[in-house]
């Protein structure tokens, strides 16, 4: 029920998401049953009329709150316990899923999610988790915008859930971390990155130093290819929405100059298309909750639910907590 385009952007999605899941996945949506239902027998009837469909692996969970977009996550805590969010998220500590998704309110979705799903021993905060393109390989950059402000010893636990999400979701073998700052040398940066360096020297921890923010198209820094780069909330977000909005800047100048269709040029770019990746994980609840990005369509929804459908299948969840706890071990 939630995200810009709900409910009918989330439910195409889930509905093409079914075609590459494994036989035995169901997809359940939380809401108002007879949205759902609606948007259900529309979708069947339009732009997906003739696709493969067992209606017996869609559940629909009933909710009857919604939370809008512009609610502030105290209001969300305080209040509707029957949102489509908090009921969700609740249906992972009954046993009865293995993940969550929304394109719907960010900051509640946070909150619901460390309240209901709760932190890692030893974690002070969760971070999101965001996939960006770069001339090499994907980069994980975190934390893209869960908090504002951190502390050196937060910034270090980023680094630990970055590599384990570049290893179990990406496939990368000690993962390199790298911290961004405003130049490579160890004495640049603020207190906390400059503190979260020294710290991040004796982490046990592939660190290979700073790199800045030119480092990430190129994928790498000082010599060393990128998987991993931490920084702050307001850092990475910042970062985040710059590059969402300079890839389709960039392809429709280069459109308009070589005479090309942008959406031609668009379809050979993809991997610039937020849509690609989907979601980003909330790193360190004890739980799979996923949040896509509000603008979400048909199918970087489905593609979402593929990033839910790995973290699972790889028990990053399980993974995260040995490392957070060998971790704490070390230091």
């Amino acid at each position: 029920m939630g995200g810009d385009r709900a409910p009918r952007a989330p439910i195409a999605g889930a509905l093409r998401a079914l075609a590459e899941l494994g036989d035995d996945d169901i997809v359940q949506l939380v809401g108002r049953p007879e949205v759902i239902e609606d948007t259900i027998r529309d979708l069947l009837a339009t732009e997906l009329a003739g696709g493969e469909f067992s209606r017996e692996r869609v559940v629909i969970i009933p909710a009857s709150e919604a939370i809008d977009m512009a609610e502030k996550p105290s209001a969300v805590l305080r209040g509707k316990p029957d949102s489509s969010m908090r009921v969700g998220l609740q249906l992972q500590t009954s046993g009865e899923s293995d993940a969550f998704v929304s394109a719907g309110n960010t900051g509640a979705q946070m909150a619901l999610s460390t309240l209901v799903l709760r932190l890692h021993e030893g974690l002070k905060r969760p971070a999101i988790a965001a996939v960006f393109p770069s001339a090499r390989r994907p980069i994980v950059v975190l934390d893209a915008g869960a908090n504002v402000d951190c502390a050196p010893a937060e910034l270090v636990q980023f680094a630990r859930l970055g590599s384990v999400y570049a290893e179990d979701l990406l496939g990368r073998e000690r993962p390199a971390v790298a911290l961004l700052s405003i130049g490579e040398e160890a004495e640049k940066g603020n207190l906390a990155v400059k503190e979260a360096h020294q710290s991040l020297l004796s982490s046990g921890l592939n660190f290979v130093g700073n790199c800045e923010g030119r480092d990430l198209p190129r994928g790498e820094a000082a010599g060393h290819e990128l998987d991993v780069v931490v920084c702050d909330g307001f850092t990475g977000n910042v970062l985040l929405k710059f590059f969402e909005g300079i890839a389709p800047f960039l392809i429709q100048l280069v459109s308009e100059r070589a005479g090309r269709d942008p959406r031609e040029m668009a379809s050979q770019l993809k991997e610039l298309d937020y849509a690609e990746y989907g979601g980003a994980p909330l790193l360190g609840v004890r739980g799979v909750s996923i949040i896509s990005h509000g603008r979400s369509d048909a199918r970087a929804m489905k593609n979402a639910i593929l990033v839910a459908k790995r973290a699972v299948g790889s028990d990053m969840n399980a993974h995260i907590g040995r490392r957070l706890a060998a971790g704490e071990s070390a230091a």
